[in-house]
């Protein structure tokens, strides 16, 4: 095995630092806290959809309804939440654990994910709708407190993602629960035989996905101030994108927590040096896939290069 398949998390960082660095080249004035601070501006709730889509990937499945499901949560945290915060707080619980059933419902019955989450986009999007059919409501002001807050030596987002890295790391790859779900994607058939129940197994990994769903909806709302029905969908391919480029691979549970945030942060970046580019914003989209295509492609040439030598 070669040194960057054993640190996956090498060519992200990389990816970011050389992001990073063309960014401030070409916008000096971004290498400074209230640059930074607009740069990353939206990475929180895209780095926590992101490790929601890590919680599916790792145990080989994969959620289209994420984006969907992140809009629904945004929803409800712009009117329940804010009008009614223990109702909210409930409602906000019950999706958690609907997601939960609906992970134990795919293993029980051998359905598709990929196909039941894609169905599952339209009941998300259909009960947002219900709660927001225009765009509206109100972040609640302790979210929009928190999410705005100005620590002293980097910006909230920055922090923030080195705390969804750390607390995933220590989850997913340091806990024996997290070496368990993992190796639900790498062996199925032997954590059975290990005594383990797969059907929960994959509820857990669910529930977990739906619980960081559900955070990436309210920091949302928190920075947005308000909500819609729609105001995340594309969420669904971005958290994606940035399992993939963090060193995460769609079989075996092989996954980087650290790597899925460090991906995330550079998705979002993209979009703002794109932007500093003056590129249509109907190429922008494009161009993330282009950066992502190429990342991927140095990643399996280093691959390929180590599995020759």
């Amino acid at each position: 095995m070669n040194f960057l398949a054993r640190h996956r998390i090498i060519l992200p960082v990389v990816s970011l630092a050389v992001l990073l660095a063309a960014t401030f080249y070409m916008q000096p004035r971004t290498m400074s806290y209230f640059g930074l601070n607009l740069l990353f501006n939206l990475a929180v709730p895209i780095a926590l959809a992101t490790v929601a889509q890590m919680m599916i990937i790792m145990v080989n499945d994969i959620d289209l309804s994420l984006g969907a499901f992140v809009s629904l949560a945004a929803c409800v945290t712009a009117t329940f939440v804010n009008d009614t915060p223990v109702l909210g707080l409930l409602i906000l619980l019950a999706l958690v654990l609907s997601y939960a059933a609906l992970g134990a419902l795919i293993h029980a019955l051998e359905l598709p994910a990929i196909v039941v989450t894609l169905g599952m986009s339209f009941v998300w999007g259909g009960l947002a709708l219900f709660i927001l059919p225009s765009p509206g409501g109100q972040s609640p002001e302790w979210l929009r407190a928190l999410m705005t807050v100005k620590p002293p030596f980097a910006p909230m987002a920055v922090v923030a993602a080195v705390i969804i890295s750390v607390v995933t790391h220590l989850l997913i790859v340091r806990s024996g629960i997290g070496t368990v779900l993992r190796g639900v994607g790498g062996n199925a058939r032997s954590v059975a035989r290990a005594g383990w129940s797969v059907i929960w197994l994959k509820a857990l990994a669910y529930g977990l996905a739906g619980l960081f769903g559900v955070l990436a909806g309210m920091a949302l709302v928190g920075l947005a101030t308000s909500a819609d029905a729609n105001i995340a969908l594309r969420y669904t391919l971005l958290s994606i994108a940035g399992v993939i480029l963090g060193g995460g691979e769609f079989t075996g549970g092989k996954v980087s927590p650290t790597g899925a945030v460090i991906g995330a942060l550079t998705l979002t970046l993209a979009a703002s040096f794109l932007s500093f580019m003056r590129l249509s914003p109907d190429w922008q989209i494009g161009a993330q896939g282009a950066i992502l295509i190429l990342v991927l492609t140095a990643r399996l040439i280093f691959s390929r290069k180590g599995a020759a030598t």
